[in-house]
């Protein structure tokens, strides 16, 4: 703070400078500029002195004279003698005979003020601790605040200034023409003569040269600066003597004619915005949560969010523009309602002892939007599901809905498939082909032991039960005998796997038991290609003739490992899909840049619940069974489908119930009553009786796809 008055009224106080400390040390000399505001106006003839006071020095004056009514005042002092560890002090006093506009006398106050140092010297150590010690606690700033005698204080202005173009936007064609860019320093080099800074805004970077001959005012502030100040700098465009065609703007560099800092760092900052690869990979995610402004900073959080609202604007464009869907909001506070995971809720005030819930998707209200007559519906909605955190899924999320009247499970599907060649066209290049795969449900559990295969690469399942059914090896026969399945998986040229990484503490063993597997069995196929090699209790209880049949079945050859598991269907599939996944990437076989898009149809209409003993639906009860199964539901096939991108499914949904007799079997089989039924979704049930439509839907997790999209590792 600096206190100042004019007249009688002299005040001191201390300077607190950059380097937040209250005591300071200078040399050479100190800037300060008086600047008038409204309610303050100086006569041409209003002269003033300013003084620094420093018990161990003799007191060094200026005068100050102001140029006009509306211009700022500037004084140099000299310092020298004055580089002691004591506070300075500064005090104004009007010395001449005309008053401010306004005001009277010798006790008209000036209201505002802003110093600049030239060059601050380094402290000792010693004071360094002494000030840490008095400024424990406190944030200062590099721009001086007032305080006036019998005035409460006044800040420094604040500045909202235009920029002429943005950092990263500018090239050849503006060179010679003068720009005003605003921004954060990035990097900040001071090479003696001349400074040179990286400013950063969301449009890039540009680089930033001061001349201390040519611009001496905006090289002194240039010197200032450090890592994300925000600043705004002015200047002519020219080009680069040491170009840089690596990166957008290297060839063009701004020479600062005017530097204004507009706000500074005031702490430390936890982790650099552009840090190298290996300071991006050592910085956890629990340090980026903490301090989320700065996370976002960084060019590629930010890279990413800008690829989100690009995949938004291309689906509204697709839907809207080309399909003539309508965008409706449904409600986020509604009756909780059995939709596969809890709910979060929310106490109704009004009705004490109720609770709203938020939604886990627009599933009932998108239904009866059909029946209303919408036809087309999409909405990008926010839903909530009280689940465990994983890489692709997060308790908050936003999915893109969508609901379809009079359409066809293939033309739907079609209609989907063009919406993602389009984002995937529009928003980074990818080109795929229409048309994509299908396979279904029961297809894709025996070849690839999942709902959601990758096919970038090959490792399919293959069941080999028949074979080993009544081998030696009692593990595999066991398991057949109890109605489960063996199950193997071929690796070519295995040597690459070594038996330590397979048997108890391997890496691909730890998968297996992951998965909740006791473990996982192997065998290697001899040079020959016709026998087996490995554990002797194993490749023992296979006759020669079971041997070659396994080889044949699996389509193995000399050298090849075959990876083996035994026991209940779900768990062996389960196994092996964490193995073929862990075994395909740490030996490098997924092909970079390739893409597997395809369709997973035909699911289970229910699943069993042995805590409860009873079924439940699959997806959600309103789903339609497979026309083939409508009458015999318990083991019925849905018309569901999952689109998975990469053996991760990006959306899913189904073709809907719209009778009541059906709906009303449905609830039969997973257990739930009339009255239960007609509680819970009653007034869906009511509105079937309207007369509804046929119809269908899916929803996209969008977070899962913007995640694909820039190569993320998680949501």
């Amino acid at each position: 703070c600096i206190s100042i008055s004019a007249g009688r009224s002299l005040a001191r106080c201390m300077w607190k400078t950059s380097v937040q400390t209250a005591l300071l040390t200078v040399s050479k000399e100190v800037t300060l500029k008086i600047v008038g505001t409204s309610s303050t106006v100086f006569n041409t003839s209003s002269t003033h002195v300013l003084s620094f006071h420093n018990p161990s020095t003799a007191v060094r004056s200026s005068v100050l004279r102001t140029m006009s009514a509306s211009a700022a005042a500037t004084s140099v002092i000299p310092t020298r003698g004055c580089n002691s560890q004591r506070p300075l002090s500064v005090m104004i006093q009007k010395v001449a005979s005309a008053s401010p506009h306004g005001a009277t006398g010798a006790d008209s106050k000036i209201s505002l003020a802003r110093a600049r140092f030239t060059t601050v010297t380094p402290f000792s150590k010693e004071h360094e601790r002494h000030s840490a010690q008095m400024n424990r606690g406190k944030r200062f700033t590099t721009n001086a605040t007032l305080a006036t005698e019998g005035e409460t204080s006044v800040l420094a202005p604040m500045e909202w200034i235009s920029r002429s173009a943005g950092a990263g936007t500018l090239g050849d064609a503006a060179l010679g023409s003068q720009v005003t860019i605003c921004g954060w320093v990035d990097k900040y080099r001071n090479y003696g003569g001349l400074v040179f800074l990286d400013i950063r805004d969301h449009t890039g970077f540009c680089q930033v040269v001061s001349l201390p001959d040519e611009f001496p005012a905006a090289h002194e502030a240039s010197k200032r600066v450090r890592s994300e100040y925000v600043v705004a700098i002015t200047g002519t465009l020219r080009a680069r003597e040491n170009p840089n065609p690596k990166v957008p703007t290297g060839l063009v560099e701004l020479v600062a004619e005017e530097v204004k800092i507009l706000n500074t760092v005031t702490g430390s900052l936890p982790f650099k915005v552009c840090g190298t690869a290996e300071e991006e990979a050592a910085l956890s995610e629990e340090t980026r949560l903490r301090h989320r402004v700065l996370d976002l900073r960084r060019p590629r959080m930010a890279a990413n969010l800008r690829m989100r609202h690009e995949v938004v604007k291309v689906i509204r464009r697709f839907l809207e523009d080309t399909h003539g869907f309508v965008e409706v909001e449904t409600p986020i506070l509604a009756r909780p309602t059995p939709e596969g995971a809890r709910d979060y809720l929310v106490p109704a005030r009004l009705s004490p002892g109720a609770c709203f819930a938020l939604p886990q998707s627009p599933q009932l209200f998108k239904q009866m939007l059909m029946v209303a007559g919408f036809d087309r519906y999409y909405q990008i909605a926010r839903c909530f599901r009280d689940e465990d955190l994983r890489a692709d899924r997060q308790p908050e999320f936003t999915q893109l809905d969508m609901e379809l009247a009079f359409t066809p499970m293939a033309e739907l599907m079609t209609m989907m498939e063009d919406m993602v060649i389009n984002v995937l066209s529009k928003v980074k290049g990818i080109q795929v082909d229409k048309g994509f795969p299908r396979l279904t449900y029961a297809e894709a559990m025996e070849r690839f032991g999942c709902d959601k295969p990758d096919t970038r690469y090959g490792l399919q399942l293959r069941t080999v039960s028949d074979i080993v059914a009544d081998c030696g090896f009692v593990v595999f026969s066991a398991a057949v005998a109890d109605g489960g399945v063996v199950k193997a998986i071929c690796v070519p040229d295995g040597k690459r796997i070594s038996n330590a990484r397979i048997k108890p503490k391997g890496d691909i063993a730890s998968e297996a038991t992951s998965a909740g597997s006791k473990g996982i069995a192997f065998a290697r196929v001899a040079a020959d290609g016709k026998t087996l090699e490995g554990a002797k209790a194993l490749v023992g209880g296979l006759s020669e003739a079971q041997g070659e049949a396994l080889i044949e079945r699996m389509g193995a050859g000399p050298e090849d490992l075959l990876l083996i598991a035994a026991g209940e269907e779900a768990l062996v599939n389960k196994t092996l899909d964490r193995v073929r996944q862990f075994v395909a990437k740490s030996l490098q076989m997924v092909p970079e840049g390739s893409h597997s898009l395809l369709w997973v149809t035909d699911f289970p209409m229910f699943e069993y619940n042995a805590d409860e003993d009873r079924l439940e639906a699959l997806h959600h009860p309103f789903t339609a069974p497979h026309p083939d199964d409508v009458n015999d539901l318990k083991t019925a096939r849905a018309q569901a489908y999952d689109m998975v991108w990469n053996g991760v499914e990006i959306g899913g949904g189904s073709l809907r119930i719209f009778r009541s007799d059906v709906q009303a079997k449905v609830f039969e089989a997973i257990g739930l009553s009339d009255e239960e039924a007609r509680e819970k979704f009653g007034y869906l049930l009511d509105a079937f009786e309207m007369g509804a439509p046929p119809h269908g839907g899916i929803a996209f997790g969008l977070d899962r796809l913007v995640m694909l999209l820039a190569g993320a590792p998680s949501i």
